[in-house]
């Protein structure tokens, strides 16, 4: 299968950012890897090569970008405003040289999020402001509640990168009409540390109408083994 590797300038982050493609046309799908790894991550825990019959068929291109999660939500040596501000960079950098990136690459308006333990996080979170240009969302083990990593401080910005607290107040006919229409899958382990996290989000979706798959298995807990396979599944 194809693969390109590509290293560009971030004028939001005001640095080098590091991007791994595979596949030559089909449908974008943008994967984040989990908290602290690197944009290498799929390709080395043989997550790419799972899907190779897709990414070989040209039904989907794959996109994994670089994360920064131990410069912002991780990052406990800067004060939580400063993580938040971190983040925010971050989520521009994916928006504008990641996704934008891709839809104009294959000319598709719309791509698919995925995730696996904090990326799903990532995934989640910019599929739900940005519903008219994500029209997939596959989250595997997720955490999603960001006030853990922000130590009692809050404002805006930490509200409007939340989940759990800006769905449920999410009122917008134009986002949830967009919304109820995408493709969203929901799986977690029933031993998963952040099971109760995926429960709070997926009781979120189905209070706003927005129909998803949610998945709870059985003798599964932090097994990226096990989210692999799943997640090759959903294609």
């Amino acid at each position: 299968m194809n693969e390109f590797y590509h290293k560009f300038y971030s004028q939001y982050l005001q640095r080098d950012f590091e991007l791994l493609v595979f596949g030559h046309s089909g449908k974008p799908v943008i994967i984040f890897p989990k908290a602290g790894c690197r944009y290498y991550e799929m390709k080395d825990r043989g997550v790419i090569n799972d899907l190779a019959c897709q990414l070989e068929a040209g039904t989907i291109k794959i996109y994994c970008p670089d994360t920064i999660d131990y410069e912002s939500w991780y990052n406990y040596s800067i004060d939580p405003e400063s993580r938040v501000r971190k983040h925010i960079l971050y989520e521009q950098t994916i928006m504008k040289d990641v996704i934008d990136f891709a839809r104009y690459e294959l000319d598709e308006e719309n791509v698919w999020l995925a995730g696996f333990e904090f990326g799903a996080y990532h995934s989640t979170n910019i599929a739900l402001k940005h519903p008219d240009i994500v029209s997939g969302l596959f989250c595997l083990g997720g955490t999603y509640n960001i006030k853990k990593h922000i130590m009692g401080f809050y404002n805006e910005d930490c509200y409007f990168n939340n989940p759990p607290d800006y769905l449920p107040g999410l009122t917008d006919e134009w986002y949830l009409n967009y919304l109820k229409k995408n493709n969203i899958k929901i799986c977690v382990g029933s031993s998963d540390s952040h099971i109760n996290e995926n429960l709070i989000l997926s009781e979120n979706l189905r209070e706003k109408g927005i129909n998803h798959l949610f998945e709870i298995c059985d003798g599964f807990g932090d097994d990226f083994d096990f989210y692999k396979s799943k997640f090759a599944s959903y294609f």
